[in-house]
């Protein structure tokens, strides 16, 4: 081999290695800075969907430790009053509460759920949106052995309603020029190849990632963050007790986590 084309190629390895070691040490830099402030950075109130159990409950409290005002949406009012109840409890922070069930989106039901989360939004500093809410089930079964309108719901809370409370509200953001949107995906688009017996929901997800990656270089310039949070098991409902409880569960975090 010619002299110049060995250097060419130990040059082209060079660069691709030190890509490699710059996108490492910018995530342990990542990793060893001190927290943002959430509040400062952002504004004083945080939307959460899904806030009653799992990952939305550990969110909405941790959230409230960082001294956000929270506008909890849900659709049990019992359950989000015992979560507003504990946050003010334990945090002293502020908190609305917006009865939505998020499979009722596009009916007259969800038209007028999104029409009291926009006025409970009104006039608020809302610096972040966590979508959290999802749907997994039915899960492990053929496409053909499942009834058509779960898939339908599955899609309304995964895909649908999530666009929508992103539309509602990203132009208070907007108008601030600060803001941070986190959607909620799954590992089952990112860290497996397929996801068989969970086609649909593994759809849903993945539109979740393609929708948070055109909004991040969409809304950069506005100052806005837009983040795909892409967790694989939790031990929350969503995952089987074999794996939350037996052969998996020491890989398999808590919410809190």
């Amino acid at each position: 081999m010619p002299a110049w084309m060995w250097l060419f190629y130990a040059t082209i390895g060079a660069l691709y290695v030190a890509g490699h070691c710059f996108r490492l040490l910018r995530h342990l830099a990542l990793c060893l800075r001190k927290p943002k402030d959430l509040r400062r950075r952002y504004g004083s109130w945080a939307v959460i969907t899904g806030p009653t159990s799992g990952l939305g409950w550990s969110m909405a409290m941790e959230l409230a430790r960082a001294g956000l005002n929270l506008v909890l949406v849900g659709r049990d009012p019992a359950k989000l009053q015992d979560v507003s109840d504990k946050i003010a409890r334990c945090h002293g922070v502020q908190t609305r509460t917006v009865v939505f069930d998020l499979s009722l989106v596009s009916t007259a039901q969800g038209d007028e759920a999104m029409r009291r989360l926009r006025e409970a939004i009104e006039g608020l500093d809302v610096g972040v949106l966590v979508n959290n809410a999802g749907v997994n089930k039915p899960g492990a079964l053929y496409l053909h052995e499942v009834e058509v309108e779960s898939l339908m719901r599955m899609v309304r809370v995964n895909l649908q309603a999530l666009t929508e409370v992103t539309a509602a509200v990203l132009p208070g953001m907007v108008q601030r020029r600060r803001g941070a949107v986190v959607n909620i995906g799954s590992g089952s688009t990112l860290a497996v190849p397929s996801f068989p017996l969970y086609s649909v929901y593994a759809a849903t997800k993945r539109y979740v990632a393609v929708f948070s990656k055109n909004l991040y270089v969409e809304y950069k310039s506005k100052g806005i963050d837009v983040q795909c949070q892409a967790p694989f098991f939790v031990a929350t409902r969503m995952v089987s007790s074999a794996v939350r409880d037996k052969w998996l569960s020491p890989l398999v975090p808590t919410p809190d986590a």
